[in-house]
């Protein structure tokens, strides 16, 4: 680690360099317990694409490799080829994974790479000003969506847990909402899973994470929170997709 990334905390004004409400930040919380759980924290290299992911920088003392927008599997898979010793993670939203780069996630994911994606889905990109996502739900506004998303121009929104169990190679595939508690408890249970299954040299695991965009979706954190229960959470099941033993290819 350089001290690029040693920065004094009195830089920052808040705890949390996030917009105020959002739960990238609970994601970014969670995610740091695992790898300290695990202890794993000189072990681990994260990639971050472009977007609201990688305020990680900022947030995680950790080996960090930024990737070009999308690609963060596709640099994921070649650190790891190259250091399979180490843990390599990818954090991703769902304007980066399920847009520019669903081509390297599903490649990815069919290759089984041993890997463990992370996917923060607030259905929306947030940090380019709100335009609308692959994952945009029917009627939602957006920027380039005035008056809400319409499937008959734009398509319905991707599920994207239920196009990667589809392959044989992933080993785990999961969705859960961070609204409640127990939806956080869930999801830092199923990225330790995640992350056990590559140190265990079992191959891809993917986990989703439903999460807000107070500041797009133009609502307060607590709106935000509304409409995750009343239609994201509704669209997006939240569930184990996949959970398979052993490594595909045995």
């Amino acid at each position: 680690m350089t001290d690029l990334y040693q920065r004094p905390v009195s830089i920052f004004p808040s705890a949390s360099s996030y917009c105020p409400g959002c739960l990238h930040a609970t994601a970014t919380k969670i995610i740091a317990e695992a790898i300290d759980e695990l202890g794993q924290k000189d072990n681990t290299i994260f990639v971050l694409p472009v977007g609201c992911s990688t305020q990680g920088l900022v947030s995680w003392d950790l080996d960090i490799i930024g990737s070009a927008h999308g690609r963060a599997p596709a640099v994921a898979t070649g650190i790891k080829r190259c250091r399979p010793d180490c843990m390599v993670l990818c954090y991703q939203g769902d304007g980066d994974l399920a847009s520019i780069g669903l081509a390297e996630i599903l490649s990815a994911a069919n290759r089984g790479e041993n890997i463990t994606v992370i996917f923060a889905n607030n259905s929306i990109f947030g940090m380019t000003g709100g335009q609308m996502a692959p994952t945009t739900l029917v009627g939602q506004k957006a920027t380039t969506a005035r008056d809400g998303r319409d499937p008959k121009n734009t398509g319905f929104p991707l599920k994207m847990c239920e196009l990667i169990k589809e392959f044989e190679a992933p080993r785990f595939v999961a969705r859960y909402s961070l609204r409640t508690p127990s939806g956080v408890k869930q999801a830092k249970a199923a990225i330790i899973k995640g992350m056990k299954n590559q140190l265990e040299g079992k191959g891809f695991s993917f986990i989703e994470l439903l999460t807000n965009c107070p500041t797009t979706w133009h609502t307060d954190p607590l709106g935000s929170l509304d409409f995750m229960e009343k239609y994201t959470e509704k669209y997006f099941e939240c569930k184990v997709f996949a959970d398979r033993e052993g490594r595909f290819w045995e």
